[in-house]
C-alpha cells in the first residue's frame, strides 16, 4: 500500500482520557500514550473482549467492547450490519442501491490511510460470535459536534482548527459519497481534532457530488494526495472485499470532479482563499 507521508501522523495514535467540559471552556489535549499501527491492529484482532454494551446512538445500534491483551485494556466499536436493498424507503433519506456494511469501515480507514488523513480511526475485520464484524478503535472524545456547536466561547485559534477539520470532513464525504454524516459522528477530542468515524453507508456508485456548494476550502496536502490517487491504491483498499470495482471506480470518478472543483475555485479566488495547511 502506498501510505503518503502524512499518514505517519496516525503512527502513534492517543489512548485519550475523555475530558469533561464545564460551560464555554474548551477541552484540554490528553496525555498520549502511543501505539504503532501495527500494535494497534494485533491488539483490535486479538485481545480478549471482557465487556460490551449496546450504544445509544446510531441506527445499527453498533456495540461498545472492552478488549484487554492483560497488558492494555482499551474499547472498541464493533459493527455487525451487512445489508444491502434494491430500493431503501425512508423518506428524503429514501435510496436506490443501499447498503449498510461493516466492511465501507475498513475501507474507509485504508484510504485515509493513503491519502495521509490523520482522523479516521483505524478499522479491522474480526469475527464476534462466529459473524465477521468491523473493529474500530474507540475515540475518548471530549464531546460530539452537538457539543461543539453549544460552546457559547471558542478562541480564534481553536475556531479555525475546528473550521479546518470541518472543510476536510466536507471533501472527504464527496469523495466516498458518505450517506450518514451526522453529530454523533464527529467527535472532538481533546486537541480539538474532529475524528470522523461510522461509515457504513458510504462508497455508493454514483460519480456525482452530492453538496458541492460546501466544498469552499481544501487542505493543501488533502488535495495533493487525492490528486496522486491511482487505480493500484484503490485496489489495496478493495483487498478483501471490502469495494467492489464499481465502487472503487467511483471514488476516482469522485476524485477528479473534487479536484477539477478546487483548481476552478483557485483559479477564480486565488489559491490562498481556497487553500490551508492543517495543523496535525
Amino acid at each position: 500500500m502506498r501510505i503518503h507521508r502524512r499518514a505517519l501522523v496516525l503512527g502513534p495514535l492517543v489512548l485519550a482520557c475523555t475530558v469533561a467540559l464545564g460551560g464555554a471552556q474548551a477541552p484540554v489535549a490528553p496525555a498520549p500514550v502511543t501505539l504503532t499501527p501495527e500494535q494497534m491492529a494485533t491488539f483490535l484482532q486479538t485481545a480478549k473482549i471482557v465487556a460490551r454494551k449496546v450504544t445509544e446512538k446510531g441506527v445499527t445500534k453498533p456495540i461498545q467492547a472492552t478488549l484487554s491483551d492483560g497488558t492494555i485494556t482499551h474499547d472498541a466499536q464493533i459493527q455487525k450490519v451487512n445489508e444491502a436493498r434494491a430500493i431503501f424507503e425512508a423518506g428524503k433519506a429514501s435510496e436506490v442501491g443501499f447498503k449498510d456494511s461493516y466492511k465501507f469501515n475498513i475501507a474507509g480507514y485504508r484510504l485515509a490511510q493513503i491519502l495521509g488523513l490523520p482522523n479516521v480511526p483505524m478499522s479491522v475485520e474480526r469475527r464476534v460470535d462466529r459473524s465477521p464484524a468491523a473493529l474500530t478503535w474507540w475515540v475518548d472524545a471530549a464531546m460530539d459536534e452537538s457539543g461543539r456547536v453549544k460552546l457559547k466561547t471558542v478562541g480564534s485559534t481553536q475556531a479555525e482548527r475546528a473550521s479546518k477539520y470541518l472543510n476536510v470532513m466536507y471533501v472527504w464525504d464527496e469523495l466516498i459519497q458518505n450517506r450518514d454524516r451526522n453529530a454523533g459522528n464527529m467527535l472532538w477530542t481533546g486537541d480539538w481534532m474532529l475524528w470522523m468515524i461510522d461509515h457504513t453507508r458510504a462508497f455508493r456508485t454514483s460519480d456525482r457530488l452530492l453538496k458541492p456548494e460546501q466544498l469552499t476550502r481544501c487542505d493543501r496536502a488533502f488535495l495533493d494526495a487525492m490528486r496522486r490517487l491511482t487505480p493500484q491504491d484503490m485496489e489495496e483498499v478493495r483487498r478483501g472485499g471490502y469495494l467492489t470495482k464499481d465502487e472503487a471506480a467511483a471514488v476516482l470518478k469522485r476524485r477528479d470532479r473534487i479536484v477539477k472543483h478546487f483548481e476552478d475555485l483557485i483559479a477564480t479566488r486565488g489559491e490562498a482563499a481556497v487553500l490551508f495547511t492543517l495543523e496535525s
